[in-house]
């Protein structure tokens, strides 16, 4: 076990990285490839109960606006990392008027909630705040991040066993690995630091996309007057929120506005139907 335990940190040393964009120092005991197979497994499964119940992609208006928008946004993440071109960039629009919620899966599969825009009334530079945020998650290689975290934090369930080869099939390891790109990918709060880096790789996004800036505190700001800032919604519990992080956003537009204001045709990226 004292070897295992050497074995296990010299492989974390070796498994540090920089964060795409940023360039943010990352733990990466889990390669990028991996968490977008296991998030593969993952979406299917959080949206194949919600399509039996009639509920995915149900008003084609709200979806056709999604996706338009959207499909602006991940051009622009292209832009950012080419090789994300091949990515099975797809949004779902899920329909539960209750929760405020939206995420991206790694490898650029997505869903949105109608309650988050339906009950914050948010306009499409609004929308485009959303899920510019969400994309840079992905974008930022978050979810694989987040896994290697765990990863490390439970070595002798997630590693140990595979090492040692005393559990499970290759079917069942699949479905951990699938487990936890569920848990780490709509479950669980990001940390601070990749919620800092996802707003500000965001609201560029969505300036170069052509989306007003200024929907990015505004955003923030109607969050926290219709729930409260102790995160009384889904989207607050994964997404830590409050007025100083719209202060911070607000900040940031000025640097944005540049890009907002370019009159250049913005790239729109066809998305495949979730």
């Amino acid at each position: 076990m004292k070897l295992f335990g050497i074995c296990l940190m010299l492989g974390a040393l070796a498994a540090c990285a920089d964060a795409p964009v940023t360039g943010r120092n990352q733990l990466m005991l889990v390669p990028e490839s991996q968490a977008i197979e296991a998030s593969k497994d993952a979406y299917a499964a959080t949206l194949d109960p919600i399509a039996k119940q009639g509920k995915l992609n149900n008003d084609a208006a709200l979806k056709a606006r999604v996706n338009a928008i959207t499909s602006r946004l991940v051009a622009q993440a292209i832009l950012y990392r080419p090789e994300t071109e091949s990515w099975d960039w797809q949004v779902a629009v899920i329909d539960d008027p209750k929760t405020l919620n939206a995420w991206c899966m790694a490898g650029g599969r997505m869903a949105i909630y109608t309650g988050i825009i339906q009950q914050l009334e948010l306009t499409d530079d609004e929308i485009a705040q959303v899920m510019g945020h969400e994309i840079a998650h992905a974008l930022a290689k978050h979810t694989a991040e987040r896994m290697s975290t765990a990863m490390a934090s439970d070595v002798a369930l997630q590693i140990g066993s595979v090492l040692l080869g005393s559990r499970g099939t290759a079917g069942q390891l699949t479905m951990q690995a699938a487990a936890m790109a569920t848990t780490v990918g709509v479950q669980l709060p990001n940390s601070r630091k990749q919620e800092s880096e996802a707003d500000r790789i965001g609201i560029e996004l969505a300036a170069k996309a052509g989306y007003d800036p200024h929907a990015a505190p505004r955003l923030w700001q109607k969050m926290v007057a219709a729930t409260g800032s102790t995160g009384k919604s889904d989207f607050l519990s994964t997404h830590p929120a409050g007025e100083k992080r719209a202060e911070t956003l607000a900040a940031l537009v000025p640097s944005m506005v540049p890009y907002y204001q370019d009159g250049s045709v913005r790239p729109v990226y066809p998305l495949k139907n979730a």
